[in-house]
C-alpha cells in the first residue's frame, strides 16, 4: 500500500491516484459500513448505495443494485465526483469499467483496525472533510490492551460452509478481543461444521450477515459445542458501529474466556 502522492494527487489504499475536485458534493458508496461512515460523516454528498447499505436506518438515496452486481451504466449516467468501493467486497473489472467512463473510484482495502482507522482518515481527507468525532471515539475504545479470550470459529456462510480465516478484518478484531482463531490458517477456509468443531474452539460464534445465522439456523450444526449469536457487522463493519462493537463482543466471548493468563490475541 502506497502513502505517497502523485503530483499532488491523494492516492487510494492500492496506491491508485484518484483525481477529484474541490469540494467533493456527489458520492456513490458500494460498501455498506462506508457508506454509515459517510452518511454519519457528510449526509449531503451521498447520492448512491447498494441495497445491502442497510445503515443508517431511513437513508434515502438512490439504490444501485448490489456490491458484486452494482449498475454501472446508471452510476455512470449519474457523473458522481466518487465511488468509493472496496477490495474484497467489489469486482475490478466494475471499478475499471467506471474508470473508463471517467469515474473517480476510490478502493479501500481493510484488513487490520488500526487499517481501518487509517483508511477511513485517508478517504476523508481525500474530500477535504474533517475526521469526525465518531471516528476518534471509536479509535479511543480500541487503544486498551487485549484481554484474555477463547478459542472460537466463525462461520460466515453455510452450503458450503465458509470460515473467518486469517488476513481478514474479522480475524484482526477477533485477536483484539484476545480471542484465538482456530480456524486463521486460511483467509476464508470451506470446511464442515464437524471439521472445524475439530480444531477445538470453546464457543462458536454465530453472525447474523453475510449469511443469516439464527437460533433456529446454524446453532443445530454444532452439537455439544456452545454457540452465541452476534451482530455481524460488530464484527465485520468498519465505521460509527466501530465506537460500540468492542464493548458488545467482549460482553458476549466473556463467559468463554479463561479466568487469567497470557492475551490469547495480539
Amino acid at each position: 500500500m502506497s502513502s505517497s502522492r502523485a503530483r499532488g494527487v491523494p492516492v487510494d489504499d492500492l496506491g491508485h491516484p484518484v483525481v477529484l475536485p474541490d469540494p467533493v458534493r456527489r458520492v456513490v458508496s458500494l460498501v455498506p459500513s462506508l457508506t454509515e461512515a459517510i452518511a454519519h460523516t457528510a449526509p449531503d454528498v451521498l447520492v448512491g448505495a447498494t441495497v445491502w447499505c442497510t445503515r443508517p436506518a431511513g437513508l434515502e438515496v438512490e439504490r444501485l443494485r448490489g456490491t458484486k452486481n452494482p449498475h454501472v451504466r446508471r452510476i455512470a449516467d449519474m457523473a458522481p465526483d466518487l465511488v468509493v468501493a472496496n477490495r474484497e467486497e467489489n469486482r475490478e473489472p466494475h471499478v475499471r469499467e467506471l474508470r473508463r467512463a471517467g469515474i473517480p473510484v476510490w478502493v479501500t482495502d481493510i484488513r487490520t483496525v488500526p487499517g481501518a482507522f487509517a483508511s477511513l482518515h485517508r478517504l476523508f481527507a481525500a474530500c477535504a472533510l474533517a475526521s469526525p468525532d465518531w471516528l476518534a471515539r471509536a479509535e479511543a475504545a480500541w487503544s486498551a490492551p487485549a484481554p484474555s479470550g477463547p478459542r472460537v470459529a466463525v462461520p460466515v456462510w453455510r452450503d458450503p460452509w465458509m470460515w473467518v480465516g486469517g488476513d481478514t478484518y474479522a480475524d484482526d478484531v477477533l485477536s483484539r478481543l484476545g480471542a484465538v482463531n482456530v480456524l486463521a490458517g486460511g483467509r476464508y477456509p470451506r470446511l464442515a461444521p464437524e471439521e472445524a468443531a475439530a480444531a477445538g474452539p470453546d464457543v462458536v460464534v454465530l453472525p447474523d450477515e453475510p449469511y443469516r445465522f439464527t437460533a433456529d439456523d446454524g446453532p443445530d450444526a454444532f452439537p455439544g459445542l456452545p454457540v452465541v449469536l452476534i451482530e455481524g457487522r460488530d464484527l465485520t463493519w468498519y465505521g460509527p458501529s466501530m465506537t460500540a462493537a468492542r464493548e458488545r463482543l467482549a460482553s458476549v466471548l466473556a463467559p468463554f474466556s479463561p479466568p487469567d493468563g497470557p492475551c490469547g490475541g495480539g
